[in-house]
C-alpha cells in the first residue's frame, strides 16, 4: 500500500509540475502538452542512460512504469470513471437522433476497421521484415480500430464542433471502445492460443459479441436505473455524489464477474444519469456539485493518463524495421478509418439521412486513438510479437493525439461549410 501511495503521489506531483510548465510556457491543449513534455522528459532520461549507463537512470524510471502497470492501471481502473464522467456530460437526446450512424460506425466500423488494418499489416510486415503472423496482425487491428473516447472528448471541449456532428463524434467513440474492446479479446484468445476456452467458431464468436455487448447495455441501464431510484429518495449531495461512485466502481466489477463489457455498461450508466437523473433526481445544488465532482475526477485521471502515454516510451523496444512498420501503419489507420466512416454514412445518405457538409472528413481526421489502445497491447502475453504491436502501436498513438489532436481545429474549419444536418 505504501508503495502505491508513493507512486500514485509520485504521478499527481509530476501531471501538476507538467501541467503549469504547458500552462505557463508551452501553452499547449493540456493533455496534449503533458504528452509531449513527458515525452520529452522521456527521450532526455533515454540520453542521460546511454551516456552514463552507470547511473541507471532509464532502469529506475522503467522500474516505476513496470511499477504502475498501464494496462491495468487504465483498463482495471482508471477507465470505468473516465468513460462514466464523459457520458455524463453527453446529451442523449441527439445521440438518439443520429443512433443509425452512431451504431454503424461503433459495430460495422469498426469490425471492417479492424480487418482492413489487420491485412494491410499483414502485407506490410513482409515489405520491412518484420515477422508477425496473419492473427496477431488482425490482434493489432482490433487494438487501434476504435477510437479512443478519452483523447476525443478531451479534443471536443476545446474545439468548436457543430453539434449534429459533435453528437456522432462523442457518440461513437464512447461506444466504439466497448465494441473493439470485444473483438480485441476474442482475437487475442485465439492468438494466444485456442481462444482462452471460448468457442472460437464463427457462430461461437458472434454469440460472445452479442452477450458481452448487449449484457452491458442491460446491465448499465439496470444500475444506471437503479442508482437513479435511490438518487430520487434522498435529498444530500454528499450521499448522493457517493451513490454515483458507487455507482461506477460496482457496476464495472459486477461487469468482470458477468462477462459483459464493463466499457459499454459504464457509458449507458452514465448516459441515464447525467440525462435523466440530474434532472429528475437531484435538486440544482447536487447537481452543481456531482458534475463538479465528476469533472475534477475526468480532469485528474485525464492527466494521469496523458502523463503516462508520454513516460511509456521508455519501457518500448524500437528497432529500425519495426519504426518502419509503426510509420507505414499511421496512413493505413487513417485510410480504414475513412473507409469505416465513409461508407455507413453513403448507405445512410441512399436511405434519405443527412449529414453536416464535411462530416466524413472530420469524423476521419477526429477518430483519435489513444491509452486505451497502448493498454489493450501490454495486457498481450509478453512475447516478440507484443514488442511489435506494442512499438507500432506507441507511434500510431502519438501521432493521432499530437498531429491530429493539435490539426483538428484546422481540419474542421476547412471541411465544415454548412450546418445542415
Amino acid at each position: 500500500m505504501r508503495a502505491f501511495l508513493d507512486i500514485a503521489a509520485l504521478v499527481v506531483v509530476l501531471a501538476a509540475l507538467f501541467g503549469f510548465l504547458n500552462h505557463r510556457f508551452v501553452r499547449l491543449p493540456h493533455t496534449i502538452g503533458l504528452v509531449l513534455i513527458a515525452l520529452a522528459v522521456s527521450v532526455v532520461v533515454l540520453a542521460v542512460d546511454a551516456a552514463a549507463p552507470a547511473w541507471r537512470l532509464g532502469g529506475e524510471v522503467r522500474g516505476v512504469m513496470d511499477a504502475i502497470d498501464f494496462s491495468d492501471t487504465l483498463m482495471e481502473g482508471m477507465l470505468s470513471f473516465l468513460l462514466f464522467a464523459g457520458a455524463l456530460h453527453v446529451d442523449l437526446s441527439s445521440l438518439l437522433s443520429r443512433c443509425r450512424v452512431i451504431l454503424l460506425m461503433a459495430t460495422i466500423g469498426t469490425l471492417l476497421s479492424t480487418f482492413l488494418i489487420g491485412g494491410a499489416i499483414w502485407l506490410a510486415v513482409g515489405a520491412v521484415g518484420v515477422e508477425l503472423s496473419p492473427v496477431y496482425c488482425l490482434v493489432f487491428g482490433a487494438l487501434i480500430a476504435p477510437t479512443d473516447p478519452v483523447a476525443v472528448l478531451g479534443i471536443l471541449k476545446r474545439v468548436r464542433v457543430p453539434p449534429t456532428l459533435e453528437a456522432k463524434i462523442a457518440g461513437e467513440s464512447l461506444f466504439n471502445d466497448g465494441v473493439g474492446i470485444v473483438v480485441f479479446s476474442i482475437l487475442a484468445g485465439i492468438a494466444v492460443g485456442g481462444g482462452q476456452g471460448h468457442d472460437v467458431s464463427a457462430g461461437g464468436i458472434a454469440l460472445l459479441f452479442v452477450v458481452e455487448a448487449i449484457g452491458g447495455v442491460a446491465l448499465g441501464l439496470i444500475a444506471g436505473f437503479v442508482a437513479f431510484r435511490l438518487l430520487k429518495a434522498v435529498d444530500d449531495h454528499n450521499i448522493e455524489v457517493l451513490i454515483t461512485l458507487a455507482l461506477v466502481m460496482g457496476t464495472f466489477a459486477l461487469a468482470h464477474k458477468l462477462h459483459v463489457s464493463g466499457p459499454i455498461a459504464m457509458v449507458c450508466a452514465g448516459l441515464l444519469i447525467g440525462n435523466i437523473g440530474t434532472r429528475f433526481a437531484m435538486s440544482e445544488a447536487t447537481r452543481d456539485r456531482a458534475t463538479g465532482f465528476w469533472s475534477l475526477i475526468d480532469e485528474i485521471l485525464n492527466s494521469a493518463l496523458f502523463l503516462l502515454i508520454g513516460f511509456e516510451v521508455v519501457v518500448i523496444a524500437f528497432s529500425g524495421d519495426v519504426l518502419a512498420l509503426g510509420l507505414i501503419a499511421i496512413p493505413v489507420v487513417l485510410l480504414a478509418r475513412f473507409v469505416s466512416v465513409a461508407l455507413p454514412v453513403m448507405a445512410l445518405k441512399a436511405f434519405g439521412a443527412g449529414f453536416t457538409a464535411g462530416a466524413v472528413k472530420v469524423l476521419t481526421w477526429g477518430g483519435v486513438r489513444g491509452g486505451i489502445s497502448v493498454a489493450l497491447a501490454l495486457s498481450l502475453p509478453a512475447t516478440a510479437e507484443r514488442e511489435v504491436l506494442l512499438t507500432v502501436c506507441y507511434i500510431v498513438v502519438l501521432f493521432s493525439i499530437v498531429v491530429q489532436g493539435l490539426t483538428m481545429e484546422t481540419v474542421l474549419k476547412r471541411a465544415v461549410k454548412t450546418g445542415a444536418d
